[in-house]
């Protein structure tokens, strides 16, 4: 696979993983729209636009100075193999959501991105995954990073935005065998991936 094309499925790949993986925000997305309609879980979805950029930016900065730290990098890569195979295993482990619909309170725009910041896992995922690849990608040309952050976010809304368009029409889709698999799927993808943070960590600490 051309390195671009690498560089994009794994964007799209972490997206969708991230997208329709239970959290905080997918959590308002899908109690927006049980509460209300579909319009408003669709609100909720685009909360990550509103609250990564300085995420992004800065963790991008601050890896950028470890450049030349090898070992630095390399207990990075090491930390992001570690969050990709928790992630991996609680997607595996995964059998379906359940919402309480009397008790979801109203939500908006607002309370998405308050959550979203709130949320340790976009902090978690820019610092040991994110910004490590992009800084990778830009060593190959600015296009290939453009196209990570672009398949990454397309993906991560989209799929919020059509888990709140099915949900609005069919709230057993939450436990579906449909969905179900779909997270476990990605959840195996997450461990290869974790398999490669772990291979770039030990090249980094000079091991292999």
């Amino acid at each position: 696979m051309a390195p671009r094309l690498t560089f994009l499925f794994s964007g799209v790949v972490f997206g969708l993983s991230a997208g329709f993986s239970p959290g905080p925000l997918l959590t308002l997305v899908i109690a927006e729209t049980l509460k209300h309609d579909i319009k408003e879980g669709i609100k909720v979805s685009i909360a990550p636009l509103l609250t990564d950029i300085p995420i992004v930016l800065i963790t991008i900065f601050v890896l950028s100075r470890l450049s030349k730290m090898l070992p630095a990098l390399g207990v990075v890569s090491l930390l992001g193999c570690a969050f990709l195979t928790y992630l991996g295993y609680e997607s595996i482990a995964f059998r379906g959501v359940d919402i309480d619909v009397e008790q979801a309170t109203p939500q908006s725009v607002r309370k998405g991105v308050i959550a979203n910041f709130l949320n340790p896992n976009p902090y978690m995922f820019w610092f040991t995954i994110g910004a490590p690849l992009v800084l990778k990608a830009l060593n190959i040309g600015i296009f290939s990073a453009s196209l990570f952050i672009l398949g990454f976010y397309v993906f991560l809304v989209g799929s919020k935005v059509l888990v709140a368009v099915v949900v609005g029409k069919s709230r057993f889709f939450l436990k579906s065998r449909n969905y179900v698999y779909t997270i476990r799927f990605l959840g195996v993808i997450l461990l290869v991936f974790a398999v490669l943070f772990l291979k770039d960590s030990f090249e980094l600490f000079g091991i292999i």
